[in-house]
């Protein structure tokens, strides 16, 4: 029984793989790692693209991060890592770095996370991709611009989150320490940024036939998320306010305490405030009070009015609540725990959230595509995360190397391929 289990999971797992979606026949080679780099790429890998995941002996960092079945298989690499095939490569050495150049004669992309220094010192430049091949996309991921005094700075989310003055804005709002957002705030924001910008060079690339140089760097970006919303009054020169948007400061703009648990309700236009001052008895107010007059009249109050909101929605249930707020059109839903959202029957309708089996680690929970196309569908788990150089061999050879070539590289360690014999018998 295990040699037919053995023999199940190796079919599973190098079954040929169709891919389909929007950017199918998009050719991606992925040399990033741990978390912003990786979630750009499966953000390619989920609409179609064939993203090679390029990693060093030791694998990627994050394979080693929270609870696993197997070895290397973390939680976090199988949420980021999903449908894109993994080869070894050490990229230290001349003859995997030969290697990687052959792959990437052939690839529409090269992406990296790693500071720009570091890849001259490998020997993976724009300038030497680009002679191998001239309609290469070569894109960096990285902290700080390269035109900037910051250029060659480490970066990691917390430190970017703290220099785009988020932390900031939590202290501002809630009174306390500076904190950062208990999420990888800025990796996920600049690995989405990524994917667009890499498929705006495909694009550009497709309509002038040539590649180029992209950089998306993370201390940018992020600002530009964050001054969006809180330039405020610094937006005019001279200022005509300070920064800061008032609604999203306010000490009361929170999860709203009920009779019995929490709501989430936002009163925000003036047909909201109409219907919900209505609710509550205070009609009258829409008339004789100045803070309801507009929504600038509003915004200058705002801390005063959510306090009001917060005051009412204590005296009731929140099963009241939802019934007269969802009857007056004023936005509500529930609050959510992280363990409440895996049985929320939306996302299980959606397929935002289902069990699947994986060939290796079992049942797991994996996380759905938020975007549909019509025409070009989109399938969010085509090729499970794969282990470190589950496909290093059919890589090679559908780059041009024969068999005594992969086995060289595999012999002084440039290569390796993970051999089914290792998988967990879960």
């Amino acid at each position: 029984m295990p040699l037919l289990k053995n023999a199940l999971q190796t079919l599973l797992m190098n079954r040929p793989i169709e891919f389909f979606g929007p950017l199918k026949g998009l050719k991606v080679v992925d040399l990033t790692t741990v978390l912003m780099g990786p979630y750009a790429t499966q953000t390619l890998a989920d609409m179609g693209a064939d993203v090679i995941k390029v990693e060093p002996p030791a694998g990627d960092t994050v394979r080693g991060i929270g609870p696993t079945h197997s070895p290397r298989m973390g939680h976090i690499f199988l949420h980021v890592n999903r449908n894109k095939r993994s080869i070894v490569l050490d990229l230290k050495k001349p003859e995997g770095l030969e290697a990687f150049y052959e792959i990437a004669k052939t690839a529409d992309v090269v992406v990296y996370n790693i500071r720009p220094l570091a890849m001259r010192r490998l020997g993976i430049t724009y300038e030497k991709l680009k002679a191998l091949n001239p309609k290469i996309i070569y894109a960096g991921i990285y902290g700080f611009s390269e035109e900037g005094p910051y250029a060659g700075r480490p970066a990691y989310d917390d430190l970017i989150q703290g220099m785009s003055a988020v932390p900031d804005l939590m202290s501002r709002s809630s009174g306390g320490e500076p904190r950062y957002v208990p999420l990888t705030l800025a990796d996920r924001t600049v690995g989405l940024m990524a994917a667009n910008a890499i498929l705006a060079a495909v694009y550009s690339r497709n309509t002038t036939g040539e590649g180029q140089e992209v950089e998306i760097p993370m201390f940018e970006t992020m600002v530009q998320y964050v001054l969006s919303d809180h330039l405020s009054g610094q937006t005019f020169v001279p200022p005509t306010g300070p920064s800061g948007y008032p609604r999203l400061l306010v000490k009361e703009r929170k999860p709203y305490k009920t009779l019995d648990g929490y709501l989430c309700v936002l009163v925000y236009n003036d047909r909201q405030w109409e219907n919900f001052l209505s609710l509550i008895g205070k009609s009258e107010w829409l008339e004789t009070d100045p803070r309801f007059k507009n929504i600038g009249a509003r915004t200058k109050h705002i801390n005063e009015l959510y306090a009001l909101v917060a005051e009412s929605m204590s005296t009731k249930t929140s099963a009241e609540w939802l019934s007269l707020l969802e009857g007056a059109d004023i936005p509500c839903m529930p609050l959510n725990t992280i363990d409440s959202l895996l049985d929320d029957p939306h996302l299980i309708q959606t397929g935002m959230l289902e069990t699947v089996t994986h060939p290796t680690e079992g049942q797991i929970r994996q996380l759905g595509v938020p975007v549909q196309c019509s025409k070009t569908k989109i399938n969010h788990l085509q090729r499970p995360a794969r282990h470190l150089g589950e496909d290093s061999i059919g890589v090679l050879r559908e780059a041009g190397f024969t068999d005594d070539q992969i086995n060289h590289l595999k012999a002084i360690g440039a290569t390796s391929q993970f051999q089914s014999e290792q998988r967990c018998e879960s």
